[in-house]
């Protein structure tokens, strides 16, 4: 605190040292706090109640996982929604759980038995599935601890895991369902393959890099008869079952039909025409392997073409003797070799960079493969999945993303289910000794006896998860908590898993519920990036443990950077800075509180009438609730950047730095003016604490208990606008804001020191502004005239003149110099962009934004020169 601020605490009406430690301590406050909402229930929900409900599930986050920057940012959005609808009195679920993450889980503890020398075929499927419950127990699910930290009000009573015995029945219920509407089958189809994990992976869980590889281009055939086609993987040649041209294409009309020898095989393949070749990419001509590449695998199937596999599952070489046996890779640069020796390489380039995908958990190339894969038949479940938005039972915001869904749900491929794990929901169909195939419902005995066997493989974690919005609330099983939160409010997420798992909750819960989506909104947020804009990653160094922030500088400084940076669908950027300046600001609210406590603030008894309140006090309750109606509005438009800024300037500006000051000489003079003020000062606290709970709970929690005496702002009432406005009140304070900011800007251009004191002579008359006179000379540090007080500076602002000695405060002589340097160089610049302005060949050949920039130097060289003259003129004469 200021001196002024120890010296108003001093002498006002309520001198009781307050319950508030001196320093906020985060440390020492977040845990005890949180643990003491949780025991108490404030975030559970009660499918009994009588409250209209607000639903919003949390994104499962991986069993394996840890808190990271994005979690942090998506469930800090998500808490702030359901504690304002919490305290606005509905019955909130924010619905908790983890996904079992099938790949990543089998992963890690297939790693944990490789220290012990043993793999998962040592110890069988069933003790291997145990091993994995037991690492569940001892070491997964660490990032419930680390929700806890951030503050996620989330019902901990209801927490779900995709692999509990509720979510497994209903993963079963809709297989069969799904199974018996002939929406799901098995077929042969070109999948993407790890053949590290020796699983099919889904589409998300590639990611495509630059890879430097190299571009051969192969001639098949002799003389006349010969085409040259390009590729990037030699190595698949050894399927190849055809070349392709376009059938428009002129060059290769009279090959079409014909058979050519694959070289290097002996095999003769036919040339067949296909309206899916580029005739003008390359040579127009392009070798078809169709057990290795999902186009080719389009075109055989148009053509009858055979497929020929010549990788097995590690990406080994099957085919072909000279080469079966080596790695794809080793295999590439062995037929390459052989080519050439042959006489079949037209043209290399090396290095050739092109996109290439891996998988995400551990980074191998994927392979695209020929295998039998179980399918979900998705073109009846897009069509409602896009219907649903298309006619406004679901809003997508920001509403310039339902382009990106319309453009993946009205193309949707058929989805492949099935993965070749051990870990997950195993797919729950049985085969019998003479062919039989029988899929087995949740409440049916599957098929005993000789011969009969279970599928091998597990179900893609991305198709449990998609059950998520209703499967954590009891279906199958119509319960009351179904009934009472389906369907969910909200879904807040980030854009990029869109397709992957939006869409898949929307196909799932359309068909599932009757036809009734799975929520109302679909919120979508950005990606977090580094302070530069640029993507975290490990390789780059540039990856932040929000633990380590939340340590240093506390949760709600964190939380409160994270939502000041989502504008919606947009990424944010955050640097370690920023998270320091939101440190700094719940510092403020701490210290203004516990002025406002030593001043006599409080919240008991009714508001005074406004006519005893002062000019001062009806303007910050007008401005208060003029705030409180915005951030209404802007919550409900999910524009957490813009309410934050505005909650951070109403406090910080309008509270703390104009409110607080203005007020400081009716504490300081004490009687009914400071009891009012008291009052009022209370009450904008209270409201404010409260429009700031959501974003920053911890030290508004602490600062409302104390403030109010009551038990905890979790559950208390939202503040309403009340619609109180005073718009006199507004204009009379605004006044006095441009007063005292102008002469501000004059004693920082003069050089004074912000606390260092000047004569002065106010002039008030006719202003309006007598009453604020006391409070603008605190402000200003403006001492009364005195003897022999000459006016050496005269300054007229908002109507009001302030005349101000400045004998033996400044040196006048050496700051009449600085300004001159300051002036002369301004003229200068001045000088130059009218002289590049008046040439007209200069303006004939510049481009626009070079001459709006020189328009815009001359700009300000005129304004620093009129500020500078002014400033001249206002020092005292020699």
């Amino acid at each position: 605190m200021t001196d002024n601020t120890q010296q108003a605490a001093a002498s006002g009406p309520n001198s009781v040292t307050p319950e508030l430690p001196t320093q906020y301590a985060p440390a020492e406050v977040e845990g005890p706090l949180y643990e003491r909402w949780v025991e108490r229930g404030y975030f559970e929900a009660d499918a009994k109640s009588d409250k209209p409900p607000y639903t919003i599930v949390i994104p499962p986050p991986n069993v394996t996982g840890s808190l990271h920057l994005g979690h942090a940012f998506e469930h800090t959005l998500i808490d702030a929604l359901t504690r304002r609808k919490r305290m606005q009195g509905f019955e909130t679920l924010w619905q908790p759980g983890m996904d079992h993450a099938g790949i990543a889980t089998q992963n890690v503890v297939e790693r944990e038995l490789a220290k012990e020398g043993k793999s998962r075929h040592d110890l069988g499927r069933e003790a291997f599935v145990e091993r994995v419950w037991q690492w569940k127990a001892e070491s997964g699910g660490q990032i419930s601890g680390q929700m806890r930290r951030l503050g996620d009000g989330v019902a901990w009573s209801r927490e779900r895991f995709t692999m509990d015995e509720g979510l497994s029945q209903a993963v079963q219920t809709i297989f069969k369902k799904l199974y018996d509407d002939e929406l799901i089958y098995r077929a042969e189809r070109i999948i993407n393959w790890c053949p590290r994990c020796l699983t099919a992976i889904s589409d998300i869980e590639v990611e495509y890099q630059d890879d430097e590889g190299e571009l051969v281009s192969i001639r098949y055939g002799e003389g006349d008869a010969s085409i040259v086609v390009a590729t990037t993987r030699a190595e698949t040649m050894l399927g190849d079952t055809a070349v392709a041209v376009h059938p428009e294409d002129a060059r290769y009309r009279h090959l079409v039909g014909t058979e050519i020898e694959l070289p290097l095989t002996g095999r003769r393949i036919p040339i067949v025409a296909d309206e899916h070749v580029d005739p003008a990419f390359g040579t127009g001509a392009v070798k078809v392997t169709p057990a290795h590449d999902p186009n080719d695998f389009e075109i055989g199937q148009r053509h009858g073409l055979p497929n020929l596999a010549v990788m097995d599952e590690h990406a080994i070489i099957t085919a072909h003797g000279p080469f079966q046996g080596l790695d794809r890779l080793e295999a590439r640069s062995a037929i390459v070799a052989a080519l050439r020796a042959d006489g079949r390489i037209v043209a290399e380039k090396r290095p050739y960079t092109h996109s290439v995908g891996h998988c995400s958990r551990c980074k191998t190339t994927i392979e695209p493969r020929l295998s039998m894969q179980w399918w979900v038949k998705v073109a009846p479940l897009a069509k409602a999945a896009g219907d649903a938005v298309r006619d406004g039972r679901v809003a997508i915001h920001p509403q310039e993303m339902e382009k990106r869904y319309f453009d993946w749900v009205d193309n949707l491929h058929d989805w492949c289910i099935s993965r070749q794990l051990w870990w997950g929901h195993r797919i729950p169909v049985w085969y019998g000794p003479n062919g039989e195939v029988v899929c087995v419902g949740p409440d049916e005995q599957p098929p005993s006896g000789d011969g009969w066997t279970q599928d091998t493989d597990v179900l893609d974690t991305w198709f449990s998860s998609g059950l998520w919005p209703f499967s954590t609330l009891g279906w199958p099983e119509r319960t009351e908590s179904l009934a009472k939160f389906y369907p969910n409010s909200v879904l807040v997420t980030g854009y990029d898993i869109l397709f992957f798992w939006v869409a898949r909750m929307m196909m799932f819960g359309l068909y599932a519920m009757d036809g009734t989506p799975p929520f109302h909104t679909i919120a979508l947020h950005g990606m977090v990036r580094d302070q530069n804009g640029k993507k975290m990653s490990k390789s780059f160094g540039n990856v932040v443990n929000p633990l380590d922030w939340m340590d240093k500088y506390g949760s709600d400084a964190l939380r409160f950077t994270l939502a000041r940076g989502a504008n919606p669908g947009t990424d944010v950027p955050i640097g370690e800075d920023w998270v320091q300046g939101s440190r700094n600001f719940t510092n403020k609210i701490w210290n203004a509180t516990r002025f406002a406590l030593m001043n006599g603030a409080t919240v008991e008894g009714e508001l005074p009438a406004p006519e005893e309140m002062s000019a001062t006090d009806r303007w910050i309750l007008s401005r208060l609730d003029s705030t409180v109606a915005e951030v209404d509005a802007l919550y409900d438009d999910y524009q957490f950047a813009k309410l934050s800024d505005v909650l951070f300037h109403f406090a910080w500006d309008e509270v703390f730095d104009w409110y607080v000051e203005l007020s400081k000489t009716t504490f300081m003079a004490g009687g009914r003016s400071a009891e009012v003020s008291g009052r009022v000062l209370g009450e904008v606290l209270d409201k404010l604490l409260r429009v700031l709970h959501p974003v920053v709970p911890f030290v508004t929690e602490t600062l409302w208990t104390t403030l109010t005496g009551r038990e905890t702002l979790v559950t208390a009432e939202w503040p309403r606008d009340s619609g109180f406005r005073d718009a006199a009140a507004e204009k009379e304070i605004g006044a006095v804001q441009s007063l005292v900011t102008e002469v501000r800007r004059f004693r920082a251009d003069q050089g004074l020191q912000p606390g260092q004191k000047v004569p002065a002579r106010l002039d008030l008359a006719g202003t309006g502004l007598d009453a604020h006179e006391a409070a603008v000379r605190q402000l200003l540090r403006l001492q009364p005239e005195g003897e022999g007080f000459a006016a050496t500076a005269t300054l007229p602002v908002a109507g009001a003149t302030v005349a101000l000695d400045l004998s033996g405060v400044i040196d006048v002589e050496a700051e009449r110099k600085r300004l001159a340097k300051d002036l002369a160089a301004a003229e200068k610049e001045r000088a130059q962009a009218t002289a590049k302005l008046g040439n007209e060949a200069f303006l004939a050949k510049a481009p626009d934004p070079v001459v709006a920039k020189i328009r815009t130097r001359l700009e300000t060289a005129e304004a620093d020169i009129a500020r500078i003259t002014t400033q001249l003129a206002s020092l005292p004469q020699a």
